[in-house]
C-alpha cells in the first residue's frame, strides 16, 4: 500500500452517526479532551493488536530513509521497558491501513474546526505489567511544546488503545481544561521532551501554572472502551500512571495536524535552531524549509470537499 495514495473521504451513513455532536465540539473547546463513540470494529482493534506483534517481531513494509536525532524505537535489546516506536503509520501497512480509517480524521476535523486533517506522527506504545518499573510512568506534559516548529495551535492526538483501558492499566490522563491556560513565561527547557526531564520538575511546572492561573489541578483519567479513542488538544496537561494490571497496556498516540499547519523556524535563547524529527526525513518546500504536507510522512486522513486538494499551508520561516 502506498502511503500516498488518498483515500476516498466519504463517511457511511453509520459513520456519520459517530461524529462528535455540536455540544461536544463545544465541550472539547472547553474541556480540551473528548471520548468517542465505538470507532474500531472489535474485530479492527484484534487486527492492530495482530499487526503490532507483527511490528515488534521486525515486520516492516519499508524503513526511514534516515534515522532522525530524537527518534522513539524500541527493540528488544531494550528489554521489558515502556515502549516507544514512532513512524509506524510509515514502516507498517498493516497499522497504517487501520489508522487511515477516514473517520478517526473526520472526527478530528470535527473537534478542530478544520477543513483538512493529515498525520503529523504515530507512536505505537505497550506498557510492561510491572507495577514499579519506571518508564511506565509518563509525567505531566503536553505536545505543543514539543511541536514548537509548527505553526498551528489546533493540533490534537487521538489516543488508542487496543482493549478495555482503564485506571488499572495507567490510561491517559487529562488536566481538565488547561489548553486554555496562559503559560507562565517560554523557558527553552519546556522544549526538551519529558523523558529527558525529572518528573518532580514537571510536576512543579503543572503546579505554578496552575496557580499563575488561578485554578486547581483537575485529573480526569481517561475510562476508554475497546475500540473507542480519546482525543486530546495539543496544548493540554497530560500524563499517565503505572500499569497495575496483569497484562500490557497496548496503544498507538496518533499524533494530527490541522491542514494549515506548517514548519516555522523557532529558535532557542541560545541562537539554536529547534528541529523536529521530520526536519530531516520530509521533503523541502519551495523555499528550502521542511514541509510537513509531505504525502509520505504526513498523508491526508480526511478532507472536506469544499477545500481544494492543492491548497498549500503557508510556511513560516
Amino acid at each position: 500500500m502506498s502511503l500516498s495514495v488518498t483515500p476516498a473521504f466519504t463517511l457511511t451513513d453509520e459513520e456519520q452517526a459517530l461524529l462528535p455532536s455540536d455540544s461536544d465540539v463545544e465541550s472539547y473547546a472547553e474541556h480540551g479532551w473528548y471520548l468517542s463513540k465505538k470507532l474500531f470494529t472489535d474485530d479492527e482493534v484484534d487486527e492492530l493488536v495482530a499487526a503490532s506483534e507483527r511490528y515488534y517481531a521486525g515486520e516492516r513494509d519499508r524503513m526511514l530513509p534516515v534515522r532522525p536525532p530524537r527518534l522513539a524505537y524500541w527493540d528488544p535489546s531494550k528489554g521489558d521497558v515502556q515502549r516507544h516506536n514512532d513512524y509506524v503509520h510509515y514502516e507498517h501497512d498493516g497499522l497504517a491501513k487501520l489508522l487511515r480509517k477516514p473517520i478517526v480524521g473526520a472526527v478530528a476535523a470535527a473537534l478542530a474546526r478544520a477543513d483538512e486533517i493529515r498525520v503529523f506522527q504515530s507512536t505505537l506504545i505497550y506498557k510492561p505489567p510491572i507495577a514499579g518499573e519506571p518508564t511506565n510512568v509518563v509525567p505531566w506534559h503536553f505536545d505543543k511544546h514539543y511541536w514548537s516548529t509548527s505553526t498551528s495551535d489546533n493540533m490534537l492526538t487521538a489516543f488508542i488503545p487496543f482493549h478495555d483501558c482503564g485506571e488499572e492499566m495507567g490510561t491517559i490522563t487529562m488536566i481538565d481544561g488547561s489548553h486554555r491556560w496562559r503559560e507562565i513565561g517560554t523557558e527553552d527547557s519546556m522544549t526538551r521532551h519529558f523523558a529527558d526531564r525529572d518528573g518532580s520538575e514537571l510536576d512543579r511546572v503543572l503546579a505554578d501554572n496552575a496557580a499563575y492561573n488561578g485554578v486547581e489541578v483537575r485529573k480526569v483519567p481517561m475510562i476508554i472502551p475497546k475500540g473507542h479513542m480519546s482525543f486530546h488538544h495539543c496544548r493540554i496537561y497530560h500524563g499517565s500512571p503505572s500499569n497495575r494490571s496483569p497484562r500490557p497496556r497496548r496503544a498507538i498516540s496518533f499524533h494530527l495536524q490541522d491542514g494549515d499547519n506548517a514548519y516555522r523556524r523557532f529558535e532557542l535563547s541560545s541562537g539554536e535552531v529547534l528541529a523536529y524529527n521530520h526536519d530531516v526525513v520530509v521533503r523541502r518546500a519551495a523555499d528550502g524549509s521542511p514541509d510537513y504536507s509531505d504525502p509520505e510522512f504526513c498523508p491526508v486522513l480526511w478532507r472536506n470537499p469544499d477545500r481544494p486538494a492543492n491548497r498549500q499551508p503557508t510556511q513560516e520561516v
